[in-house]
């Protein structure tokens, strides 16, 4: 892989093009990894509304009607339904747990099997959460595809 950086003061922003005869896991990684970048997302905190990294979100939970936010120090609600969070970070490497939980697989710091066919997944924080048997596939599927 070439990599050339063109540094010319009359850009207006950064652009970044592929050029590639075909798409490989390799690089579905990296351009997953450089959309996760640019993307924010907003959240409440008391009566402030705060603008967030993507890259920066563990996980996303409902709870009672509610959604929140994740991060590694803080907790944010968000009027945004899980639906349309999830649609939203599609293209990044976030995937739906279970009914009521989107988690950011790059935050993920070990896996372990549990029973009924399920996940442990424990995040960088050293906080574990559930991955329903629904999903459990495409976590395998996706950690086949990195090795």
């Amino acid at each position: 892989m070439k990599i050339k950086v063109n540094i010319d003061s009359s850009y207006k922003e950064t652009e970044i093009t592929i050029n590639t005869n075909s798409i490989s896991d390799e690089l579905e990684k990296l351009v997953a990894s450089l959309r996760v970048l640019d993307l924010k997302l907003t959240g409440m905190k008391g009566n402030q509304t705060y603008i967030l990294d993507a890259a920066e979100v563990l996980y996303i939970d409902t709870t009672d009607k509610k959604t929140f936010i994740y991060t590694g120090s803080s907790v944010y609600e968000t009027s945004l339904k899980l639906y349309e969070l999830e649609h939203k970070l599609s293209t990044c490497d976030f995937f739906r747990a279970g009914k009521s939980s989107i988690i950011n697989f790059n935050k993920i710091k070990s896996l372990k099997s549990d029973l009924d066919g399920r996940l442990i997944v424990t995040m960088e924080n050293n906080e574990r959460l559930i991955v329903s048997r629904q999903y459990v596939s495409f976590v395998k599927n996706k950690l086949n595809r990195r090795d």
